[in-house]
């Protein structure tokens, strides 16, 4: 007897079956998915929170969604659609990567829940947002000249990642404070400083708040980072011939 094939669990390799509540659509569905996201967060979603939301049951959702896994992976390819890449053709590789890093960060922020699930949300690099972002950017980094442009992405996509997790995690800490971010650093300060106070190269880390806004702090710091990595994947390009 043959063996019987297990089918790949995610929302993009099964057939979409034909809902019976017209009205309840799977973009509705998604779309109210990431207003509950964005303001409670992972843990304060599920099915049937959702269908409270949608004025629907759980039985007319799983129609559209088998679970709550592929809910987030239709969430997380949705919100990849407001990412922008810029054209390969882009007179200025550095002014194109920085773009599409930046445009990649200022989504995640907006969607703190975002960067913390990429590795966890199944198979959602089969989506159709996240395959046009790829390969747009793939398109970007062949036309530069990397001699393997997947790991440059990589390597760019990493730092990212990475800076947007943490940064999200730190304003998701802001926004259930209550506080401003200015006002939760000047609260935070004192401690901080006694904390490093007997460390030698800690010591000068948390001066008085200066008049930099807190987000323009970020920026800086995000750009920093950027620059470098960029800097060191510009000495992979092999020169012209």
């Amino acid at each position: 007897m043959a063996a019987r094939t297990n089918p790949i669990p995610s929302v993009w390799t099964r057939q979409r079956r034909e809902p019976d509540q017209p009205a309840l659509s799977r973009t509705a569905i998604i779309r109210e998915a990431i207003a509950m996201l964005d303001a409670d967060g992972i843990e304060a979603l599920s099915m049937r929170k959702l269908g409270a939301r949608l004025n629907a049951g759980a039985t007319s959702l799983y129609r559209h969604v088998a679970t709550k896994d592929e809910l987030m992976e239709l969430a997380v390819d949705e919100v990849f659609g407001e990412i922008t890449v810029p054209a390969a053709d882009s007179p200025d590789w550095r002014a194109a990567a920085t773009e599409a890093a930046r445009s990649f960060r200022s989504t995640a922020l907006r969607h703190p829940w975002l960067a913390s699930v990429l590795g966890q949300a199944g198979l959602a690099y089969l989506g159709p947002n996240l395959m046009s972002f790829s390969e747009r950017l793939a398109a970007l980094f062949a036309a530069i000249g990397f001699p393997e442009p997947s790991r440059a992405i990589d390597t760019v996509m990493t730092y990212v990642i990475g800076a947007g997790t943490t940064e999200a995690a730190w304003l998701t800490t802001i926004a259930r404070s209550g506080e401003t971010e200015a006002g939760f650093i000047a609260r935070l300060l004192p401690a901080a400083q006694q904390a490093a106070a007997e460390h030698d190269h800690l010591a000068g880390s948390f001066d008085a708040p200066t008049e930099t806004a807190p987000e323009e702090i970020r920026d800086a710091k995000f750009a920093y980072g950027l620059e470098v990595v960029l800097d060191g994947l510009a000495m992979r390009i092999p020169p012209p011939q």
